[in-house]
């Protein structure tokens, strides 16, 4: 198996939770401690870990750098974060807390220059350009607002300014077990072939992850099929 795993935490209230689509009122707790959570997949064999901090991405700035520094003390992961980051000040804190990419969404929707600045000074290897998908179109700020960007121009734009690193979600697939946009994947794949394309949402089974690993995708996040038992991690070759 060629594509990368990597397990998602997605934080609330310093919880470790899942939701649906999503909607901050269809939400599960699975652990209290994200921490736990963490060691138990560098455990089972995992090298990277996805980090989203949800209360950041409602609230438009970080929230909980204070859990990711616990988890990459904790553990020798290689984390991404996102969720809130919004200014430098929050870029930096991300940083200094261990991560080693962040994601970015909004902002390269809603400042474009920010954004290319940041690739100027971190390098565009350190950063994960955050395309949440809903109807083709970019959505931000959480997924709370709908941009007028289409998906592929929106890519090109900064697959021209050296990104390479792209992490998809298709919102009305995220936390309902119902399997991936495979055809979404690979239409991005067959525009831009370089592109370390990290697949988000549907996710629900090993056999959705062999599916995206047929289509040539380079990475696949999941969350909820992990935490409901639905993936059998020994079965996959990490």
């Amino acid at each position: 198996m060629n594509i990368e795993l990597i397990p998602a935490i997605d934080i609330i209230n310093g919880q470790c939770v899942r939701l649906t689509k999503g909607d901050y009122n269809q939400k599960k707790v699975y652990n209290n401690n994200p921490v736990e959570v963490a060691i138990h997949f560098e455990e089972l064999g995992f090298k990277r870990l996805h980090v989203v901090d949800l209360d950041g991405a409602k609230s438009k700035h970080i929230v909980n750098d204070g859990v990711l520094k616990e988890i990459t003390k904790a553990t020798n992961l290689i984390v991404d974060f996102g969720g809130g980051i919004k200014t430098k000040d929050d870029i930096e804190k991300a940083f200094e807390a261990g991560a080693s990419m962040v994601t970015i969404g909004s902002v390269a929707v809603t400042n474009r220059q920010l954004f290319l600045e940041w690739i100027e000074i971190y390098g565009a290897e350190r950063l994960i350009l955050g395309a949440d998908v809903r109807n083709g179109m970019i959505s931000i700020n959480g997924w709370k607002e709908d941009s007028s960007e289409e998906l592929l121009p929106f890519l090109k734009q900064y697959v021209d300014k050296g990104v390479s690193n792209v992490l998809c979600t298709e919102i009305s697939k995220d936390g309902t077990l119902q399997g991936p946009a495979i055809n979404l994947y690979k239409d991005i794949m067959k525009a831009y072939p370089k592109l370390h394309l990290i697949a988000s949402g549907g996710v629900s089974s090993n056999e959705d992850i062999t599916d995206l690993d047929n289509a040539g995708i380079p990475a696949v996040v999941f969350g909820k099929a992990f935490y409901e038992g639905k993936i059998d991690i020994k079965s996959l070759t990490i």
